[in-house]
């Protein structure tokens, strides 16, 4: 029961991480406003879900999806979220500083 919890919690919290710089991304770029994004990073989203729903790599043995033997996303997809954290991971830590901090302490941890 713990091991779910655990695999729960690892991904609800990357994907709380990847919706941000999703929409942080989509507002800059696509000038949307409030909560909504276009129907391009809408699907970037989901896809980015799908894919972290369905990893075959356990939270103890995942690193993180950059340095990943396993490539989850098809090429379109990742050249797009490649794109996306290009452009938002520097300015991630002066919009949702404790978001960066936390994923940049994953990053460096191999998690």
């Amino acid at each position: 029961m713990a091991k779910s919890s655990t695999l729960s919690a690892v991904t609800s919290e990357k994907k709380r991480v990847i919706s941000q710089m999703i929409a942080i991304y989509c507002h800059k770029h696509h000038g949307t406003a409030g909560r909504t994004l276009c129907p391009e990073c809408a699907d970037m989203l989901a896809y980015a879900c799908s894919r972290l729903d369905k990893c075959p790599r356990t939270p103890a043995t995942h690193s993180s999806c950059r340095r990943c033997t396993i490539h989850c996303y098809s090429p379109a997809y990742r050249d797009k979220i490649k794109k996306i954290m290009r452009y938002v991971g520097p300015r991630m830590l002066f919009i949702h500083p404790i978001s960066a901090i936390r994923h940049f302490i994953s990053e460096t941890r191999g998690e």
